[in-house]
């Protein structure tokens, strides 16, 4: 019986694997941390891989 084995995820190609970044705005809140935001890749959705059908520029 042969085994068929899922094909593997590749590495992104548009942010190389580093998905999700923080991004300071600038400011610090009261207890003097700094203000953040995430932001994900658009290609990867954040994940950092993609299947072999997935292709830049694509939307869902």
């Amino acid at each position: 019986m042969a085994h068929h084995t899922p094909p593997r995820p590749r590495i992104c190609p548009v942010c190389d694997g580093f998905a999700s970044v923080h991004i300071t705005t600038g400011g610090r809140n009261a207890r003097g941390h700094l203000r953040t935001i995430t932001a994900h890749c658009p290609t990867c959705h954040g994940t950092g891989t993609i299947t072999r059908h997935t292709r830049e520029g694509t939307r869902d």
